[in-house]
């Protein structure tokens, strides 16, 4: 007779052997990996004042690992890109606390993904269901305002749907797809040509410069180039004003802990980098994450950040290429809105009434902002430009 699920919360993964952890993690996903989780962890990136205390749920058949879930007890709403401060300023207003708050997603990594973490062979529904009771187990122990699984992927939202516990929340971001190009003028040559010349033009500029493009996997980085590449990203988030969450003990470690898995687009002048794009790979998806520049040229963002990126997955024969969150600019060089889906439990019975009557309103303004992105997007409008329509899945 099989052993029934037990259900564990782990407030680190110190505790979980990389290689159990890792069977459940697919095939496309670097950010669900125990390297890369775990760096987090261990850099202080993650954990004691940042917000994001980790407070994962495993599923155990006596011994064995059969089911996870990334969950981190969140006192603030950064860093998470489906946006829910109205729901925290409507509680404000009750009187009531909206935080701490409960979260599964990887930290400040707004990609779609495996929030479900599964091994195979085992009764998805049944795991996914008591991967939920734990999460509202932690939700009591806290005393949790809410919980919010972020950027699940189409098939698990089915799952959340049919525990019904949680409500489902609509929204979308800007993916690439590959459309079966042959090569990157392949891409390019389905758009329309006006669409076409510009990118073109975006990126014989980006060519002008004396600048030389290299394409570095993570473990062909020195330690002196993760170290730029650590500078360039606070430059950004100086410039920005946003909150350098990443650790200086993150870029010190990850070159002995993430092996290959990161890649680094870097622009080099006389040797050195001076504006790198760094980006993950795994399987058949590319993510692109961070960019940061200490020489400013004219569109060698683009070309760091999406042509060359864009390239590579052509070349590799990838699948998807998310290039992070919001960004309508991302349409005209042929990244498309997709449907982004999400669960919410909410605890308090008046706020949990107020956002169930928002949603389907908000659903259905999504689908039509989709529509009608998609109709602005850069492709011929003919039956050969597969790449028009947005799909959820892949």
């Amino acid at each position: 007779m099989r052993k029934s699920v037990d259900i564990r919360i782990l407030s680190s993964l110190k505790s979980v052997d990389p290689g159990a952890w890792d069977a459940l993690a697919g095939e496309d996903d670097p950010f669900v990996e125990h390297a890369f989780l775990s760096l987090l962890e261990e850099s202080g990136s993650v954990g004691r004042g940042s917000g994001w205390e980790p407070a994962h749920v495993t599923a155990w058949r006596g011994k064995r690992l059969v089911g996870a879930l990334p969950l981190y007890l969140k006192t603030h709403s950064y860093g998470e890109y489906i946006f829910d401060w109205g729901w925290a300023d409507a509680a404000s207003r009750l009187g009531v606390s909206y935080y701490p708050k409960l979260v599964a997603m990887v930290p400040v990594t707004p990609v779609t993904g495996r929030r479900f973490l599964l091994a195979p062979g085992e009764d998805e529904q049944e795991l996914v269901s008591g991967l939920i009771d734990g999460c509202f187990e932690v939700a009591e122990a806290t005393k949790a305002s809410s919980i919010h699984l972020l950027f699940l992927s189409a098939e698990e939202e089915s799952w959340v749907a049919r525990d019904a516990r949680l409500m489902s929340r609509l929204s979308f971001q800007f993916h690439w797809r590959n459309a079966n190009y042959h090569d990157f003028d392949d891409f390019v040559g389905r758009f329309r040509s006006s669409m076409r010349k510009k990118l073109r033009k975006e990126r014989r500029v980006a060519a002008q410069t004396s600048l030389r493009i290299d394409k570095l996997h993570g473990d062909e980085l020195s330690l002196d180039d993760w170290r730029t590449v650590e500078r360039l990203y606070r430059a950004t988030c100086r410039r920005k004003g946003s909150y350098p969450y990443l650790t200086s003990d993150f870029f010190e470690l990850a070159p002995t802990v993430l092996n290959g898995s990161p890649l680094v687009v870097a622009a080099r002048d006389e040797g050195s980098i001076v504006a790198a794009s760094l980006n993950f790979a795994k399987g058949g998806h590319l993510y692109g994450r961070y960019w940061g520049a200490s020489q400013r040229h004219d569109m060698l963002h683009f070309e760091l950040c999406y042509y060359r990126l864009i390239e590579h997955a052509i070349d590799h024969g990838m699948r998807r290429f998310e290039a992070g969150a919001q960004g309508t600019h991302k349409l005209r060089r042929g990244l498309m809105p997709v449907p982004i889906h999400s669960g919410h439990f909410i605890r308090h019975p008046v706020l949990a009434q107020a956002v169930a009557d928002f949603l389907p309103r908000e659903a259905a303004s999504v689908r039509e902002q989709i529509r009608e992105l998609s109709r602005h997007g850069p492709f011929r409008r003919d039956p050969d430009a597969a790449a028009e329509s947005p799909r959820a899945s892949g």
